[in-house]
């Protein structure tokens, strides 16, 4: 029996509205769209998706017992409306969104600011999740962004401060960090590293 090879999708050539990126991509789609431009996603390492998946469970389990909010993962968008007016779409590789800030949910995207950024380098990708994201997310007022870097084991933190400007209050490959968002959330860096059974940190935790 034959199956059918579902064809690839042809990435739009110049200029288009977010409504019409919408309209082309579709839930298997994994794209960002930036000054009028689609910008596809490449594949990821199993390093890299294992960490997401570690990291989806940890924080979701922490934000679903405490019911303060939702977690996300790809390929979820969010829109940020930049100072300048200035649009883009990003799809960060993990997102969280507090109770007071769900309105914000829209049928296929996240219509401004989550409360929380994770974006998980990989070699191709670090001038832009340190340069030009790093930028856009403060800007838009993320009160927090996690960059993870499997590939060198570390990790960044930052946090909006009162002007507004990202302070980088954490960078390291081990030691613990208090989130700003997450009321009495920690995370012990090197649990990134190591990734221990999830029964481990709740107990850590002292939820458990």
């Amino acid at each position: 029996m034959e199956h059918a090879i579902q064809a690839v999708k042809p990435v739009p050539e110049g200029e288009v509205t977010f409504e019409e990126f919408l309209a082309w991509g579709d839930e298997d789609t994994h794209a960002e769209w930036v000054q009028g431009k689609v910008i596809p996603r490449m594949p990821v390492s199993v390093q890299h998706q294992e960490i997401n998946s570690f990291l989806h469970m940890l924080v979701g389990s922490w934000v679903n017992f405490h019911r303060s909010g939702r977690t996300f993962h790809p390929p979820l968008l969010i829109r940020l409306t930049l100072p300048d007016g200035m649009l883009v779409a990003r799809e960060p590789d993990l997102i969280v969104v507090l109770n007071e800030h769900l309105d914000r949910l829209k049928e296929q995207y996240l219509d401004g600011a989550p409360d929380l950024v994770v974006e998980i380098v990989s070699p191709s990708q670090r001038a832009r999740d340190r340069g030009e994201k790093f930028c856009e997310y403060e800007a838009a007022g993320v009160p927090e962004y996690w960059i993870i870097d499997p590939d060198r084991q570390h990790a960044e933190f930052a946090q909006l401060d009162e002007h507004g400007i990202y302070q980088v209050v954490f960078s390291g490959s081990k030691g613990v960090y208090h989130s700003k968002v997450l009321n009495g959330f920690w995370l012990q860096v090197e649990w990134l590293w190591q990734r221990p059974p999830l029964w481990e940190i709740f107990k850590a935790w002292g939820l458990v």
